[in-house]
């Protein structure tokens, strides 16, 4: 950072502008247009890549366990294949920005048929939806706001909550309401709540055709199994990390945050860059592929001297259950 950029006021100053129109004027005085569309570039191969690389680490982990079953085998890849379910989910996200694809139809395509379908979601609905949550980040009008506002809770209150997740019972909820939404979109004549409701029952029967034509059908139990457990645990870790316990609702760089992830944290909790929450919603149409890149960028330029950013989910973790601590 030089003279000519000054630092952004530190928390608690009196400011003459709004946060968003402050933190806009700093990315105009510090970023140039070049280096934005840069940023901005969505590349296809990437884009591919990570869809493949996605379904290639579900694969391994099934093959792990139809190669050596035994219950270490196991309980990696219900880990593995959780977080990669969030995956999938990350990478519908993406396509819901249009920053997976070029093409908007590739983009939705895939957005669906690869990402969205075979864990039961669907692009369409998610998008809307989740373009909300970034217009209304922090306000009673954000459709995420209460997976985040009963943070901080009690270490007993957060085992409770683990427990509810790796034993099944929250993803046995979250499958009756999905059963319910889907049946109730076709009931209402939905064309693309048909769609997203055949294409989960045709993306699961093609995987579970592929596991029997490695003869292994009961490997298709693993991916229920995940669904049903790990993908919801990964699932509110992640919520969790993005919004819970921030220092300023009204500060979009102290309203969400970044979460510094290690390399197993990244295969277990983190797939597909979603840890850099911040950066993505300082520019929510940058690829995650960028993120990281926009991430350093920002530090060097002092854009991230007073921003929530936190080394670990373990630190995360034990912020959200630091109630009563003292």
């Amino acid at each position: 950072m030089t003279a000519a950029h000054p630092p952004l006021e530190a928390p608690g100053a009196a400011p003459d502008l709004d946060a968003d129109a402050r933190t806009n004027a700093a990315w105009h005085e510090r970023f140039a247009r070049a280096e934005i569309q840069q940023l901005l570039q969505v590349s296809n191969a990437r884009g591919w890549l990570s869809i493949a690389l996605n379904w290639a680490l579900i694969a391994a982990a099934l093959a792990l366990v139809g190669i050596w079953p035994n219950p270490l085998t196991v309980v990696l890849a219900l880990f593995v294949i959780g977080a990669r379910q969030l995956g999938c989910a990350v990478l519908m996200h993406e396509a819901s920005h249009r920053t997976l694809l070029a093409d908007r139809r590739w983009n939705d395509w895939a957005g669906n048929w690869l990402c969205a379908y075979p864990v039961w979601t669907d692009l369409h609905a998610y998008r809307p939806y989740h373009l909300q949550h970034h217009a209304k980040n922090w306000t009673d009008e954000d459709p995420d706001i209460g997976l985040v506002r009963p943070f901080p809770i009690t270490r007993a209150s957060l085992r409770r909550k683990v427990w509810r997740d790796l034993s099944g019972q929250t993803g046995r909820k979250f499958a009756r309401a999905a059963w319910k939404r889907s049946i109730a979109r076709w009931r209402a004549g939905d064309a693309n709540g048909r769609r997203a409701f055949v294409g989960f029952l045709v993306t699961n029967v093609l995987l579970l055709a592929v596991l029997t034509a490695f003869g292994k059908p009961w490997l298709y139990l693993l991916w229920v199994a995940a669904w049903l457990t790990t993908n919801t645990l990964v699932t509110r870790i992640r919520a969790i990390a993005e919004h819970a316990m921030v220092p300023d609702p009204s500060d979009p760089l102290r309203n969400t945050r970044t979460t510094l992830a290690r390399w197993w944290e990244r295969l277990l909790l983190a797939p597909n860059r979603v840890n850099y929450h911040l950066e993505h919603h300082l520019l929510m149409t940058v690829p995650h592929y960028q993120l990281p890149r926009m991430h350093r960028m920002l530090a060097e330029r002092g854009l991230l001297d007073h921003a929530l950013v936190t080394t670990g989910y373990r630190a995360v973790l034990e912020r959200a259950a630091s109630k009563g601590q003292g």
